[in-house]
């Protein structure tokens, strides 16, 4: 497999360092073998963090590759490997979309990703380590219909299922664009899912993020094209839910990301913007419904800060990862405990 040198250097960013939530900034890599990057994800393993991507000359070309990167004790990042492709048997070539990393309890880590010429037209399909990202299995073809998460983590489950908020999106015109959600009690050997949760017109709506409410109750938010960031909950652990509609967060049509933090707390990481990909926003919530300004990570105009991820590992500090011009991928460290907020009134970021 190809291997990208990679280059750990510190961000020195005014407005992110004032703020002493803010631990450490860094880009997972300097230069890369391709142009453009996007669709970060991030993991803790028993063996460290590790993060993906995918990488080629632009999206939707067919040398577009997930690239994976491994974070050592003495906190550099390895050098970026190749880890999937779009490769047909028979020499034909896809790219590849929106890898999804995520760690089950005592099980190898999953690597999911997308294979295919465009979002109405690709399959779903999966990798796994045993050793902490080092080494991977062959290619899983996910089962028809089954797509995996489709940019967001998946969530675990008190009773050991894997749930994987996911979406589809159509080749008509105008597109329909509609959440729904995955299930597997076996690491991946079968599945379960949903119907469609909405006609995907009124609100088109995909890529959700699942947030925990307590007992069994669960919440899903994410991007959607009318402008608001969407909202959707379930009471029995993701088995059925009720209906969807939008939050007064503005959704400039960008990826979100969102965690519950273990004090309860949720944390959503969007572009605050009706318009364009930037700025670049960390929200936080006490019930999943009135969300409050807590830093911004990127206000550059005209340019693109995006496709987040976000998690909070075993120590309790928040890592987050996210495509920083398409350039590059920029990583973040937060202290919870340091986060200090305003309120957002009429869906207004507070000066």
């Amino acid at each position: 497999m190809k291997k990208l040198l990679c280059a750990l250097f510190v961000s020195a960013v005014p407005l992110q360092a004032a703020d002493p939530a803010i631990l450490t900034t860094e880009y997972i890599y300097d230069t890369g073998p391709y142009p453009q990057i996007h669709a970060t994800t991030i993991v803790e393993t028993p063996t460290g963090l590790v993060t993906a991507w995918f990488g080629g000359t632009a999206e939707k070309n067919p040398d577009v590759c997930i690239w994976v990167s491994r974070q050592l004790p003495d906190g550099k990042w390895t050098e970026g490997v190749e880890t999937a492709n779009g490769l047909q048997a028979d020499g034909s070539r896809h790219p590849t979309w929106n890898p999804a990393l995520f760690q089950p309890k005592d099980a190898p880590l999953m690597l999911f990703y997308k294979v295919g010429p465009s979002p109405s037209t690709w399959w779903g399909e999966l990798k796994t380590s045993a050793d902490g990202g080092k080494t991977w299995s062959a290619a899983q073809k996910l089962p028809k219909g089954i797509f995996g998460p489709i940019k967001n983590k998946p969530v675990q489950l008190a009773n050991g299922d894997i749930l994987c908020p996911t979406s589809n999106e159509t080749d008509t015109k105008p597109s329909a664009w509609a959440i729904y959600f995955e299930r597997t009690a076996d690491l991946g050997k079968t599945w379960t899912r949903t119907e469609l949760l909405h006609d995907g017109l009124k609100i088109s709506a995909i890529q959700p993020s699942l947030l925990f409410l307590g007992g069994d109750k669960l919440q899903a938010v994410g991007r959607t094209r009318q402008g608001k960031v969407f909202q959707i909950t379930s009471e029995d652990a993701g088995k059925t839910w009720g209906g969807i509609s939008l939050t007064d967060l503005p959704n400039p049509n960008s990826g979100t990301d969102a965690v519950t933090l273990a004090d309860g707390r949720h944390l959503l990481i969007h572009n605050h913007t009706a318009k364009g990909r930037s700025p670049l926003n960390l929200a936080v919530s006490k019930d999943g419904k009135t969300w409050e300004a807590a830093l911004v990570f990127e206000d550059e105009p005209k340019k693109e800060f995006s496709y987040p991820a976000i998690i909070q590992t075993k120590d309790g500090l928040v890592h987050i990862t996210y495509t920083w011009k398409r350039a590059k991928v920029k990583h973040l460290v937060l202290d919870p405990a340091k986060l200090t907020t305003k309120p957002i009134v009429d869906g207004q970021w507070p000066q």
